[in-house]
């Protein structure tokens, strides 16, 4: 199915901008903070989470001022697998595990069940903590476990179809500047 270049371009410029650039730079500065408070005297190795999570390390990783190993995964759910590790890996963790402190970083937390799939996983390998950080958390109450929030997240949003930094619309628009909804979504 060929995508409709022009409806997409349409897409961004009647969009709502929910959050602009510069709250963007301003949550990841905060997060930043919090992060070097957390991991500045240990080892973690920071899982970024593809495609969506690589826009938020980009600005992020450069801000954390310690010393850490970066790699990335790939997994989504399969089907509408909503329990467990039923994930379709595309890219598995390629480091050891055993005894780290690992650092997952995502783009959003929306629902949560593939976060939640692969921290699971990623302590089942045996790494010896795992935690989140998520640039947005949607506010709904459809979370894979009630109350669910990642253990670092940057900016609650309203539960709406969004894009823009690692966000996409019909894959495009991760490269957004701000976060951004779909007009009437």
């Amino acid at each position: 199915m060929a995508i409709d270049m022009e409806q997409v371009r349409q897409t961004r410029r009647e969009a709502d901008c929910l959050v602009t650039q510069a709250e963007v730079e301003a949550a990841i500065g905060r997060l930043a903070a919090d992060l070097t408070n957390r991991y500045r005297d240990r080892n973690p190795l920071v899982y970024v989470v593809m495609n969506g999570g690589v826009i938020f390390a980009g600005q992020l990783l450069p801000k954390l001022d310690f010393p850490l190993e970066v790699a990335y995964l790939h997994a989504t759910r399969y089907g509408m697998a909503t329990q467990g590790t039923l994930l379709d890996w595309r890219v598995r963790p390629t480091q050891k595990l055993a005894g780290r402190e690992v650092l997952v970083l995502d783009d959003i937390l929306d629902e949560g069940h593939t976060l939640a799939a692969i921290m699971e996983y990623l302590r089942e390998e045996g790494a010896a903590d795992v935690r989140s950080a998520v640039l947005v958390h949607k506010r709904h109450d459809r979370k894979a476990s009630p109350g669910m929030r990642a253990d670092f997240s940057g900016v609650d949003v309203a539960d709406r179809f969004l894009f823009g930094y690692g966000m996409d619309y019909k894959g495009y628009w991760r490269n957004a500047p701000g976060i951004f909804a779909v007009k009437g979504l």
